[in-house]
């Protein structure tokens, strides 16, 4: 795990970990809907930023006789099991507790206290995201907007901090909404009804990082770019007449394996041939550092009918 997506995850734990204290202390002194939601949904939160760390150790564990290509994947797996955990404990539990208040509201006590929580909450979750944003940043290409960043990064952990801090932030707002229009209209399906929105949007950020994370548990190649590089890369040698055709595999978030078959010289020996083949690899690896295994077959282009 790169260091920026460490230092978003434990900025987004501590600010999660002391704002569902605070939202939890909140909901018992104002019986608020939306307090209680944002709490189970800070918690939730908090709990995935502990998967994603655990995650990250147990991905660096050495391939063992059984995982010969190591245990990278194991960090997309918990990204999944932080989807779920998300559309859960977070997303289902506020959307029924929003239901239960609306079939029986019942009025939300000292109002001020639960506003002071929630916008001291909304600070919180500002540093969060601001963190999240930075480190974003150092690995996004400038040209990339956020949305495409979450939709095609390798590395789960910033795409989902960064999708959690947001829809905290959304999620803070529909509570003070619902806080407040109870307030004003002393009507507490408001607060009701801020504890269903906020269960609706946490359940559609976990169906979209559950589709991400799927999508790289099944195995993706490496981005466009990458693959230039790989191919630029091995037809640079001179004993490379062309590169017949190309696979490539995220087998983690920093590492990628390599397959391609190579049509070299015809009259190259054995022993030049296994230094061109190493020297492709060289290339390879100045290229793209996140190569890991790489595996050159030797070939004959043919022309095949279609």
């Amino acid at each position: 795990m790169q260091e920026g997506s460490r230092k978003a995850i434990i900025a987004a734990f501590f600010a999660n970990l002391g704002i569902a204290v605070a939202k939890l202390t909140g909901f018992l002194i104002t019986g608020s809907a939306g307090l209680l939601a944002e709490a189970s949904h800070s918690l939730a939160d908090t709990g995935n930023q502990a998967l994603l760390m655990f995650g990250g150790k147990r991905s660096r564990r050495a391939p063992t006789e059984t995982h010969q290509f190591g245990f990278g994947n194991e960090r997309y797996f918990w990204a999944f099991v932080v989807a779920l955990v998300l559309f859960s404990g977070g997303g289902l539990f506020a959307l029924y507790e929003g239901v239960q208040k609306l079939l029986h509201p019942h009025a939300a006590e000292s109002i001020g206290v639960a506003v002071g929580i929630l916008l001291a909450a909304v600070a919180l979750e500002t540093f969060s995201l601001l963190t999240a944003v930075r480190e974003v940043r150092h690995v996004k290409p400038a040209e990339m907007s956020y949305w495409r960043f979450v939709r095609t990064a390798k590395q789960p952990e910033l795409p989902i901090v960064l999708l959690e801090d947001v829809g905290a932030e959304i999620g803070l707002v529909f509570a003070l909404f619902g806080v407040v229009m109870t307030s004003l209209t002393d009507n507490a399906r408001w607060d009701a009804l801020g504890s269903v929105a906020i269960g609706l949007l946490l359940m559609v950020i976990a169906v979209i990082l559950a589709v991400r994370m799927k999508a790289l548990l099944i195995g993706e190649a490496a981005s466009s770019i990458d693959q230039e590089a790989v191919i630029e890369a091995l037809t640079s040698s001179p004993r490379v007449i062309r590169m017949i055709h190309i696979r490539t595999l995220h087998l983690g978030p920093e590492e990628l394996m390599v397959a391609a078959k190579v049509e070299f010289e015809r009259e190259i020996s054995m022993a030049d041939l296994a230094v061109a083949v190493d020297d492709a690899e060289r290339a390879i690896r100045a290229r793209v550092p996140t190569v890991g295994l790489i595996y050159i077959e030797p070939d004959l282009y043919r022309d095949l009918p279609q």
